[in-house]
């Protein structure tokens, strides 16, 4: 869509509500704005509120309504606030981004069980519990689009991110499982599969790494060009190639798409 058509109000998302959590930066934020420039309105959850309210305030200077919500997406209670309060402002909930994550480099014998643990609290157990929760209001509506966020590295092997990797393939099987339960209540549940994309989650898990290959350091900037020379179309992902495919899938224009895994990644599992 463009800007001609945005203009004449031929808004995707328009009269719908969403939720975003990671909105606080990166893909969550910038999702959280296109959602807006759509005509949602937009909960901006994350575990940093500072984030939270600065996302909310870049909507609100757009025109757009948004509400900035704290929440730890590791936690049943805050996943269950996050949605309560999304509804006492806005009264329903059309779609649910849950892309909140956290990072982590290392191998399977490296990482440690206390690291272990949260990676998979934040990165699996977090998109469960975001799904549980805002899943009676949808059921209730009888409608809803639930977008939940994988990874690449949930459908081919990289070297030095074990629970990562993990933790996105349990976000697979979830999506698929669930899309399959609530399907029969028009509830449709999809995920995105993000390839490199230059984000603060993606630029730690270098520095963790120390580069783009395990044992062998390079700067932030060559370690990413590195990076784009392995993918087809030679560049890595922008946040905005993220959130255009959470928009489409988000709203009514692909209301036939349910338990679906979407790689948006320049083509990299392809070849």
């Amino acid at each position: 869509m463009n800007d001609d058509q945005i203009a004449k109000g031929q808004l995707r998302l328009a009269n719908k509500v969403a939720i975003a959590t990671g909105a606080g930066s990166g893909l969550g934020r910038a999702t959280a704005m296109h959602f807006a420039k759509q005509g949602a309105s937009v909960a901006c959850v994350d575990i940093d509120l500072d984030a939270a309210t600065e996302t909310a305030a870049l909507i609100d200077s757009m025109g757009g309504a948004a509400v900035p919500l704290w929440a730890d997406i590791a936690s049943p209670e805050a996943n269950e606030s996050m949605v309560a309060k999304t509804l006492e402002r806005f009264q329903r909930v059309d779609i649910l981004f849950a892309n909140a994550g956290i990072p982590h480099a290392g191998s399977v014998t490296s990482t440690t069980i206390e690291d272990w643990n949260r990676v998979i609290a934040v990165n699996l157990t977090g998109v469960w519990l975001s799904n549980k929760a805002v899943l009676p209001t949808m059921i209730a509506q009888g409608s809803g689009s639930i977008i939940n966020q994988s990874s690449i590295s949930a459908l081919a092997g990289f070297s030095g991110v074990a629970a990562y990797t993990a933790a996105k393939g349990g976000v697979i099987s979830l999506t698929r499982q669930a899309a399959v339960e609530y399907a029969g209540q028009n509830i449709r549940i999809n995920a995105i599969c993000p390839g490199t994309v230059h984000t603060p989650l993606v630029t730690a898990t270098y520095e963790q790494r120390g580069g783009a290959e395990m044992g062998k350091p390079l700067p932030l900037d060559q370690a990413l060009a590195v990076t784009a020379a392995k993918y087809p179309l030679k560049r890595i992902g922008s946040v905005d190639d993220i959130a255009q495919m959470a928009i489409f899938l988000g709203s009514d224009e692909s209301c036939w798409i349910t338990g679906a895994i979407f790689p948006v990644d320049g083509g990299y599992t392809a070849a």
